[in-house]
């Protein structure tokens, strides 16, 4: 078998890194001295870094992150009140292995959708679904699925997700079809997946949002007592010194 049926070979079970790290022994002077164990290696870590990469940007399409936000880049300066330890431990994911969930609350400005965007991106480093939504729109969105009939499979697809981000939440108060389909989300999702809630309201306003006392006590069961808080404080909003 010379090498043009190789490459070929390769291209067909599209082996596309392994495909390429051939070319390039083939191409790059004294690759010739690789022994066939580091031949095997280097052509298998070519592929394993080839897949994992379109993996990863299959993940972050999927999610549609509101903000592209790297954990590298949180802004740790001192009146925001970060806790700097709590968040590398977050940004490991294992709180997503446990399914437990996140609720980050704060003012207008605060910084709360880039970080929950930045978990949401460790998360898919870590190989986890993301499903990133604003409250308002998913709500629309499954009410328009139930009068179509596409509901069940809509919600379907949020379970399968290891991580739903719920992003302003509370910015006006919920309908009866939007408290079902957010009680029946967590639900789902209770003990199976995880959750992340962000919000400009307090959790202990969140009854008010709700609108009936019983399902907010349902939702509240379901997601605050196994939740991570992060409160984030800050004095000016980011939005105006980033504009700056």
């Amino acid at each position: 078998m010379n090498n043009t049926t190789t490459m070929e070979r390769m291209r067909t079970m599209r082996l596309h890194g392994m495909l390429r790290a051939f070319k390039d022994s083939l191409e790059t002077p004294g690759a010739e001295a690789l022994t066939i164990d580091e031949m095997v290696c280097r052509m298998v870590d070519t592929e394993w870094d080839e897949r994992y990469n379109k993996k990863l940007a299959r993940l972050f399409k999927d999610a549609s992150f509101r903000y592209r936000a790297n954990p590298e880049e949180i802004d740790y300066s001192p009146k925001r009140m970060l806790d700097r330890n709590k968040l590398s431990r977050l940004f490991s994911c294992e709180w997503i292995r446990k399914t437990e969930n996140i609720i980050i609350t704060g003012a207008t400005g605060s910084g709360k959708s880039y970080l929950c965007c930045a978990l949401g991106h460790a998360a898919c480093v870590n190989g986890f679904r993301v499903r990133y939504a604003n409250v308002m729109k998913l709500f629309a969105h499954l009410k328009t699925a139930r009068a179509d009939g596409s509901y069940a499979k809509e919600m379907r697809a949020l379970l399968r997700c290891d991580l739903v981000i719920l992003d302003d939440f509370g910015l006006k108060p919920l309908d009866a079809d939007s408290r079902l389909s957010l009680l029946e989300l967590l639900e789902d999702r209770f003990h199976l997946h995880s959750t992340i809630l962000v919000s400009q309201i307090p959790v202990d306003k969140w009854f008010d949002c709700i609108g009936d006392k019983t399902i907010a006590d349902a939702i509240c069961d379901r997601l605050v007592h196994n939740a991570h808080q992060l409160p984030l404080k800050i004095d000016v909003s980011l939005r105006k010194i980033h504009s700056k």
